[in-house]
């Protein structure tokens, strides 16, 4: 740590093994994650308000190389076991160390992304409503059963509408196991 973390107790006594707790989980943090140049934990003790019950408060801002900031506030004030001041600084290091992963991953390039559903358009509608078929973006015809239309929108689509898709191979050939409509919005071929 470049600048000495500052740790503020308001409405409550400096305690030198709180103080020691701290010191453990920042370098913790700092071993797994690297620099952090300032940081600041202010803890706040319960106010004897009757929304907040007698529930500590720990804040936690890190300041991290190139700007990157982590910044734990609240938590939810249902929450009794924040009453406990342990574990209520365990809690928000923990929530810091969740911050800090979240960083890491984004900046190793392991956050996943999730592929877009396939894009097709409705190409025929059976006249019983029972059925249709859709035409993938690479040409070819998927069946689909209305059942297969989420929220019960089979009776709301219409030829050329576009929609999304999932794909399986059934007993006769190529399948929608789900068709989304895309709505009034999507754009049209």
């Amino acid at each position: 740590m470049q600048t000495p973390v500052q740790i503020d107790f308001q409405g409550m006594e400096a305690k030198a093994d709180i103080r020691g707790t701290i010191a453990k989980h920042l370098s913790l943090l700092e071993e797994r994650y690297g620099r952090v140049t300032a940081g600041r934990v202010v803890l706040k003790a319960p106010g004897g308000h009757h929304r907040t019950g007698g529930l500590f408060e720990i804040n936690i801002r890190l300041s991290l190389p190139e700007g990157r900031e982590v910044n734990v506030g609240r938590t939810a004030s249902e929450d009794e076991r924040q009453s406990d001041l342990s574990f209520a600084i365990n809690d928000a290091f923990k929530r810091a160390r969740r911050q800090l992963e979240d960083h890491s991953h984004r900046l190793q390039g392991k956050v996943k992304t999730h592929e877009a559903p396939p894009i097709a358009t409705v190409k025929q509608l059976d006249a019983s409503g029972e059925f249709g078929f859709i035409e993938a973006s690479d040409g070819h015809e998927i069946y689909f059963h209305r059942n297969s239309v989420l929220n019960g929108g089979f009776d709301d689509l219409k030829v050329g509408a576009r929609v999304t898709f999932a794909e399986t191979m059934g007993d006769k050939g190529p399948q929608a196991t789900t068709v989304k409509p895309m709505g009034k919005h999507a754009l049209k071929v």
